[in-house]
């Protein structure tokens, strides 16, 4: 299946040097790693993986001058050549006048959340991340999601579905107080939204309003270098400049950013508190020693510090990104062509399957995405992740489950990892389903862990 035109989708920028082999087991033994995993997709083992698309977290193929990078790591406990490097980049690439090393995005989402939120105090967001939510909430925040209303319709196709609701900011501002405001949590991508993007227009007037009030804003850049790539795309007045230019202006309109690492810095491991508070920097780093590791290092080797720098200046080459964002765009194209119902437009890392269109005939109480996901998986051995009620949780104070308008099953693709004829593949699989979706069956928890559920919970059938 390939009803489309190649030429819109650009080669890979690279060549192969080494490879991976992989296997794909039998449908018998799918179905029974399956219900052994608990009809949770992240309790299988990898090997019994065919395309492994869960995540694009830590699961990205280094480049040549990564893994020379790792040779060179200086091991040093403290003031390590790799940690002076990795800091003058994305002070470099961001513009920011501190950092602080992490072992990966949750501990600066714990460091930040630590520092900057008192008690009781509201923390507005252009939708929740489930980390970033957990974190604000343990250290007494109160989530508001202040994202536009077009981000929880899943088949509305517009552009920048990821920017905050300038209304809803003004209107949380005079109604709670600004002292009452933590900060403004701004992800650049909306991961839950299907990956989408933030206009820099949109960055800039939330800056302006905030700025007026004194509330601070701080970015989630996990994902910045798409980001940036859509505004080049898309937004009038970026057609010309580089991603390198877009992503240092992204980043002017914000007083600091936590950034995984092992997303578009394209490593394994490893991420960052950026910084432009001096107060708030000290804090940091009294912070970072007991939870992570020396201020210079925060939890990661001096190998893999290299690494991610040399990773981080390869992601704003304009040629990677572009290839990185059409290849997930192919395979969210290919689905479309045969109807099959995900969410739009297709974002930067992932394509997400609607499950409340693709499984009208389970109710969200009886987790379609979950069970889709599972379906998937059982069909070609592709391994993809829930993003819906499971991955919602419950309410804290009710015990209820969120019940989100978004009921979705994520495809993640990771970087320079897959090639187009395997996204053939995921695409054929997810036909085959969609042709016989009413096979799709309700589950029901049997293993329900109060945080963070969706990691390590498990189900059976519940028919």
């Amino acid at each position: 299946m390939n009803p489309l035109d190649l030429s819109q989708y650009p080669a890979e920028p690279f060549k192969i040097k080494a490879v991976e082999p992989v296997a794909v087991i039998s449908k018998e033994m799918r179905e029974k790693a399956m219900a052994e995993a608990g009809y949770n997709t992240f309790n299988l083992r990898s090997e019994d993986c065919y395309i492994d698309l869960l995540t694009d977290s830590g699961t990205n193929a280094m480049s040549d001058q990564q893994w020379a990078g790792i040779m060179i790591g200086d091991e040093a406990y403290a003031g390590s050549r790799n940690w002076l490097y990795l800091e003058s980049t994305i002070k470099e690439l961001m513009g920011f006048a501190h950092v602080v090393p992490t072992h990966q995005g949750r501990g600066a989402e714990n460091i930040l959340s630590t520092i900057a939120i008192k008690p009781g105090q509201y923390v507005a967001g252009n939708m929740y991340f489930t980390t970033t939510r957990y974190h604000q909430e343990r250290n007494g925040g109160i989530f508001v999601d202040i994202i536009r209303d077009e981000a929880h319709d899943a088949g509305l196709n517009v552009p920048f579905k990821g920017n905050i609701d300038l209304k809803k900011l003004e209107n949380l501002i005079k109604e709670k107080g600004a002292e009452n405001i933590a900060y403004i949590c701004l992800a650049v991508t909306v991961n839950l939204a299907g990956g989408q993007p933030v206009s820099m227009e949109n960055m800039r007037a939330v800056r302006e309003i905030t700025k007026k009030h004194g509330v601070k804003v701080f970015y989630d850049a996990t994902r910045c270098v798409e980001n940036a790539y859509f505004i080049k795309e898309q937004e009038e007045g970026y057609q010309n400049k580089s991603i390198k230019e877009i992503v240092h202006e992204m980043f002017s309109y914000s007083d600091g950013a936590t950034m995984s690492g092992k997303k578009d810095c394209i490593t394994n491991i490893g991420g960052f508190l950026a910084l432009n508070d001096d107060e708030l920097f000290g804090k940091a780093k009294e912070i970072v020693v007991v939870f992570e590791g020396m201020p210079s290092y925060g939890g990661m080797t001096g190998r893999d510090m290299q690494a991610m720098a040399v990773g981080l200046r390869e992601s704003v080459q304009d040629e990677y990104i572009e290839y990185r964002v059409k290849q997930v765009r192919y395979l969210g194209n290919l689905l479309l062509a045969e109807k099959i119902p995900i969410i739009e437009p297709i974002g930067g890392h992932a394509v997400f399957l609607d499950a409340r269109r693709f499984c009208p005939h389970l109710k969200q109480e009886q987790f379609p995405a979950q069970s889709l996901a599972a379906s998937l998986y059982m069909d070609s051995g592709v391994r993809s992740m829930e993003r819906g009620i499971v991955s919602a949780g419950r309410d804290p104070k009710t015990g209820e489950n969120h019940m989100p308008k978004l009921e979705t099953v994520r495809l993640t693709i990771p970087r320079r990892v897959y090639t187009y004829k395997h996204m053939d593949v995921v695409a054929d699989s997810v036909v085959r389903l969609y042709k016989h979706k009413e096979d799709i069956r309700p589950l029901k928890f049997v293993y329900e862990p109060k945080q963070l559920r969706f990691f390590t919970a498990r189900f059976a059938y519940a028919d």
